[in-house]
């Protein structure tokens, strides 16, 4: 096994670490670019590496879907199919089991479900899902659970939580190859009893990593920290601990004071699309008429290549309301950009042992911002 996690430093419950995998070493806390079918959406590989993302996130399910993990093998795995030569992690495809609930039939064995994309029957269960990932040769696999909705009633979140513990034992079982780690996923909802006792019975199983699963599912926001602040310090010190799917700017940097050192998001990337970048201001609407006129960059102090490169805030609008596919390109550089020099700044400060003190004024700066039309 190639993978290793050094803890580095602590500031409170916020960490810094590093990563060792054997595409390349991760300084965490990082956030992962997500390209769902091995592409992140507006950007080329170069343009990630220029951005000094260290890690990139795939989806199994989607990928499985087309052109498949067979046709991906074939062509010398995932990394040299989509042109990426540091560390992949894929998501299981447990989070299509909740957004395609509508869709599946769930029983302990698997999930028998019809494609989004030709309506043909699919069934995942752990042994299918692990491997897909082995195929495609990734650094990180995530095992397969089972996500209830966000405000499902505790009998229903005891349920898929057992049954993920079933799934994560499988999923152990599974020979892997060499070098591939698999992180462990935590369920339990917003029962912080619950998200415990899971806690326990997934890091007994021995995975690589843990990461906590079904938040940012539709519970309210306040909650999601509750469990976080409950279970963060809580995680094994000696593993990455990763949170899934999440999430806003302050998100991130409230879960990176309670212990998380791995983020996920298509934020980025789907807000730059709808004319959203972000700014330590809060949310810049680039269609408001303000910015017609505007030379000034996104955000004065970024140094992404949309904001040091020149490009106005009046040729984004431009670009944007002309439906001109560059705009595309530049703002999802510069969010992209936002969120991985927000973790790079981050781990800065608990480097430094200020963490709190940087959260803190972080959170207020951008609260004020984004109760502002911008």
């Amino acid at each position: 096994m190639s993978f290793v996690f050094t803890l580095e430093k602590k500031s409170g419950n916020a960490r810094a670490g590093q990563i060792d995998c054997s595409h390349g070493s991760i300084k965490t806390p990082i956030f992962m670019p997500v390209g769902t079918y091995g592409s992140v959406k507006a950007t080329a590989p170069s343009d990630l590496e220029a951005l000094g993302a260290q890690i990139v996130l795939a989806n199994t399910f989607h990928l499985h879907e087309r052109p498949g993990e067979e046709a991906i093998a074939e062509l010398g795995g995932l990394h040299k199919f989509m042109n990426w030569q540091r560390p992949i992690l894929t998501d299981s495809g447990g989070f299509q089991v909740f957004s395609l609930s509508s869709l599946a039939k769930i029983d302990e064995n698997g999930v028998e479900f019809r494609s989004p994309l030709n309506g043909a029957k699919r069934f995942f269960n752990p042994e299918v899902v692990m491997g897909i990932q082995k195929k495609l040769g990734v650094d990180i696999a995530m095992v397969f659970d089972q996500c209830p909705p966000g405000d499902s009633d505790r009998q229903t979140v005891i349920k898929a939580m057992e049954r993920t513990t079933r799934w994560a034992e499988r999923c152990r079982d599974f020979k892997m190859q060499d070098h591939q780690a698999v992180f462990g996923i935590v369920q339990g909802g917003v029962y912080k009893d619950l998200r415990l006792r899971h806690l326990e019975e997934i890091e007994a199983l021995g995975f690589e990593g843990t990461a906590i699963g079904g938040l940012s599912v539709g519970e309210p926001i306040p909650k999601m920290y509750e469990v976080l602040k409950h279970i963060g310090p809580r995680m094994a010190q000696d593993k990455p601990h990763y949170l899934m799917g999440v999430g806003k700017p302050i998100d991130i940097v409230t879960a990176i004071g309670h212990g998380i050192d791995m983020f996920d998001c298509v934020m980025p990337t789907r807000n730059a699309r709808n004319g959203h970048l972000f700014t330590d201001d809060g949310p810049l609407i680039i269609s408001n008429a303000r910015h017609t006129l505007s030379d000034r960059p996104i955000m004065e102090t970024c140094s992404c290549r949309t904001c040091a490169g020149g490009f106005s805030r009046a040729y984004l609008r431009h670009l944007y309301k002309a439906r001109e596919l560059l705009y595309h390109r530049l703002a999802s550089i510069h969010n992209l950009h936002y969120y991985l020099n927000l973790v790079s700044r981050a781990r800065a400060a608990v480097m430094a042992s200020d963490y709190q003190e940087f959260a803190d004024n972080f959170i207020a700066r951008y609260r004020a911002g984004d109760r502002k039309t911008n």
